[in-house]
């Protein structure tokens, strides 16, 4: 974590202002798992997001955005819903999400274009909307209610994801807290991820915008599990500014404090869907270093996180460095093969294009441990990327041949 910063508890509830709960309305098979959730503030807040670029977006997705546009990038509240996506679902679709943001805004007493809206599940099936209207009432949103909001908006994860910070800005103390849920079809931009930050500082729009931009290229935009690109990806940072700091903006002094601060949590958070990847046992990291441009920096540490040939190398603790030529060679980046060098762990394994003088029992060593470093020189300039995947196991064929059931 940042210099600045330390890890406290309470993810999205621990800035104050921030309230949530979750209930069990019938919406997954299990009656008695968690399924709907909210996350509210206070007071109105500053908002700035990020959303799947696929051209299939969910009705939530399309909500959000209108919501957005109308208030002024302002948002007060969030209605999550898990195990129905509500996508490819068409007008009853865009009804049911906005019935949704309604059901929240008028049961929390604010404009219903400060209500957001999130789904996440199974693709193609009408939302189940008189459930949700008939179970919102039970949740009771409370202060320190983050963990089990966490908790309720998982579908298959075999975990919540959360962090929370704590730091000084113009002598005030503030807070970010921040949840996602994802662990398969993660192939951004974005993955089928959500993930909700919400912060007591005061922020200027336009600043905090372009920040989570750049966070979100550098993190959730550099996982994948299995190559796919959802329909629901949302991000959303919800500033309430009740830390009462002079906002921050472009310039501002601790503006960089800030966004530190918010670059590390959606590092953190990136990292920990690629960790829980549907069926993985391994983490990869791919650092690829020595490229010509940042895009092919890029696009070689990416290509190699979503190669299925090196996912299984990987899955088996075979070192088998070829299939990360092949990624590597297929994946638009500009280098020149003679110089390329491969790194697994501490043993280089290819020099100049060739194998390196290495022991095979060092190189199997390297990709054993449930967290793998791949290095990548191209020897072709300066930029530089990193990217993170995880291995392909039976478990994520088992999830995924089942799913709809």
């Amino acid at each position: 974590m940042a210099d600045t910063a330390r890890i406290v508890g309470g993810s999205v509830t621990a800035p104050r202002g921030f309230r949530a709960g979750s209930t069990s309305c019938g919406i997954k098979s299990d009656a008695n798992t968690k399924d709907l959730a909210a996350l509210l503030s206070d007071v109105p807040c500053v908002t700035a997001a990020t959303f799947t670029t696929s051209k299939a977006p969910a009705a939530p997705v399309l909500v959000c955005k209108e919501h957005l546009a109308a208030s002024g990038f302002r948002a007060q509240g969030v209605i999550v819903n898990s195990g129905n996506a509500n996508c490819s679902t068409g007008e009853r679709g865009m009804k049911d999400a906005r019935t949704m943001a309604g059901i929240l805004a008028q049961q929390y007493n604010f404009d219903e274009q400060l209500a957001m809206v999130s789904s996440t599940g199974i693709i193609g099936r009408f939302l189940p909307i008189e459930k949700i209207i008939s179970g919102a009432p039970a949740i009771d949103p409370q202060y320190d209610g983050g963990d089990d909001f966490a908790g309720a908006i998982i579908t298959t994860d075999t975990h919540p994801k959360k962090i929370a910070l704590e730091f000084s800005i113009d002598g005030k103390t503030v807070r970010i807290g921040a949840c996602v849920k994802g662990a398969g079809m993660i192939y951004p931009n974005m993955a089928t991820m959500l993930c909700y930050i919400t912060t007591d500082a005061a922020v200027e729009q336009q600043w905090l915008q372009e920040t989570l931009r750049d966070c979100v290229e550098d993190s959730f935009n550099m996982i994948a599990v299995d190559g796919d690109m959802s329909t629901n990806d949302t991000v959303l940072v919800l500033a309430n500014g009740l830390a009462e700091n002079t906002p921050i903006a472009a310039g501002s002094p601790d503006a960089e404090i800030f966004a530190e601060s918010l670059r590390q949590i959606t590092k953190y958070l990136a990292m920990e869907i690629a960790r829980d990847g549907e069926g993985a046992t391994k983490l990869m990291e791919v650092r690829v270093s020595g490229a010509a441009t940042d895009s092919d920096a890029r696009k070689a540490a990416r290509a190699v996180t979503v190669s299925p040939l090196w996912q299984c190398a990987l899955a088996g603790s075979d070192p088998n460095w070829g299939r990360i030529i092949a990624a590597v060679g297929a994946s638009g980046a500009v280098f020149d093969h003679n110089r390329l060098e491969i790194t697994l762990g501490e043993t280089r394994v290819v020099q100049n294009g060739l194998a390196a003088d290495y022991a095979q029992a060092d190189a199997k060593a390297a990709v054993s441990g449930k967290e793998v470093i791949i290095s990548i020189h191209l020897h072709n300039g300066v930029a530089a990327a990193t990217a993170w995947g995880c291995d392909l196991t039976h478990g994520y064929i088992d999830e995924n041949t089942t799913y709809t059931r």
